[in-house]
């Protein structure tokens, strides 16, 4: 059910989109991509007989619905948007819209006869319908150009209106898509290990540090029974082309200042309420819960003396000492999602106000903070 009426919803999305202005296809390309994605995944969840391809098929899903939605709204903000100017420039234009009618009206209903009639006698008014000839024309014009503007608006109105039932629809699914992924999660017991957390040692750690460096530097006396396995996984191959764990932008980088003054050694990116996080790479969970001020923390091990720390999750997946692939859900961001009337008052202001949460990105490699950006791909102008 969810994953019809989330096909549904996309393919809905697509058409509204494609009409919505000329020239403004982006949001219907990605909607009808996000449809494409949603309906792979519901074929790899038909399929899905391990529980680590029902966690796979279920994050596709999640993913695709995320990637629906963000299109409908950047369709919305367009679709605002258009309205906008075309209203305005109707507003401004209301003198000489009526006069314009006026003119046409009066050509219209004239008689024949009056038309012909003209002070200088025939001349003139062959002079006159000349005249009249050449301006009828430009005037039929200006007049269609009016109403196709005026059936532009009444177009996008609709289309907005209709966005809502749609948009609902999605949210509704993303929702359910959410919380069979977090039962699924919950039930797969399938990943290998390479230690055990000992929770008294955890507990121990976390009350005797009192920065995020110190306790990552004792990371190591958490397993229970020895030493925590050796790894040879190694991907400086992908230095600074790995995506990032969240969908988003990049608010501050590393070494920047943000609005209190505060400069980070690591990466804030704004993302949506409820946003998806997932590992970037296969690693291993060194540790996740809450730590310090920070929230709720996952930190991530994808080779030796290299640490991928996330924080600001509102919940983590997973357990400590198992070892992920890459995709994987390792959490989803905090945030209550608006109502459908807040997104849509939102949809026309394109300042991204929506991406309301943010996770913090923080890479050390041998004990010591590195620029995330050596590391994961973004938008190095943005």
């Amino acid at each position: 059910m969810i994953l019809r009426r989330a096909l549904a919803t996309l393919a809905t999305g697509a058409a509204l989109w494609a009409g919505a202005a000329a020239g403004e296809s982006d949001p219907a390309a990605a909607a009808r991509a996000a449809s494409v994605q949603l309906e792979q995944a519901a074929l790899e969840l038909q399929a899905a007989e391990a529980a680590h391809d029902r966690v796979r098929a279920l994050t596709g899903t999640v993913r695709a619905y995320e990637a629906g939605l963000a299109a409908m709204r950047d369709g919305l903000r367009r679709a605002a948007t258009r309205e906008a100017a075309l209203t305005h420039r109707l507003q401004a234009r209301e003198g000489e819209i009526a006069q314009l009618m006026g003119v046409l009206l009066t050509i219209e209903t004239a008689p024949p006869p009056v038309r012909m009639l003209h002070p200088q006698g025939p001349l003139g008014s062959a002079r006159s319908g000349m005249i009249l000839a050449e301006v009828t024309p430009a005037l039929n014009t200006r007049a269609e150009r009016l109403r196709h503007d005026l059936e532009e608006v009444q177009t996008l109105r609709l289309l907005q209106q209709s966005a809502a039932q749609t948009l609902e629809q999605g949210l509704v699914g993303v929702q359910e898509a959410r919380t069979a992924l977090s039962q699924a999660i919950a039930d797969r017991t399938d990943l290998p290990r390479r230690f055990t957390e000992d929770p008294v040692r955890t507990a121990i750690l976390i009350s005797s540090t009192e920065t995020l460096s110190g306790f990552a530097s004792g990371l190591s006396q958490i397993a229970r029974g020895g030493e925590i396995a050796d790894t040879s996984a190694d991907i400086s191959i992908r230095k600074g082309r790995i995506p990032l764990p969240v969908q988003g932008v990049v608010l501050h980088r590393a070494g920047e200042a943000d609005a209190a003054g505060v400069v980070r050694d690591g990466l804030v990116v704004a993302a949506r309420p409820r946003a998806l996080v997932t590992a970037p790479t296969s690693a291993t969970i060194r540790y996740r819960g809450p730590l310090l001020d920070l929230g709720n923390v996952m930190i991530l091990e994808p080779q030796a003396d290299t640490l991928f720390i996330l924080s600001g999750l509102a919940e983590v997946y997973g357990e400590a000492g198992e070892v992920i692939p890459a995709g994987t859900p390792v959490g989803l961001m905090g945030g209550t999602v608006p109502e459908i009337g807040a997104i849509l008052s939102l949809s026309g202001d394109g300042t991204g106000t929506e991406r309301s949460e943010t996770l913090y990105i923080e890479v050390r490699e041998g004990g010591s903070p590195v620029d995330p950006e050596t590391w994961f791909r973004t938008d190095k102008d943005g």
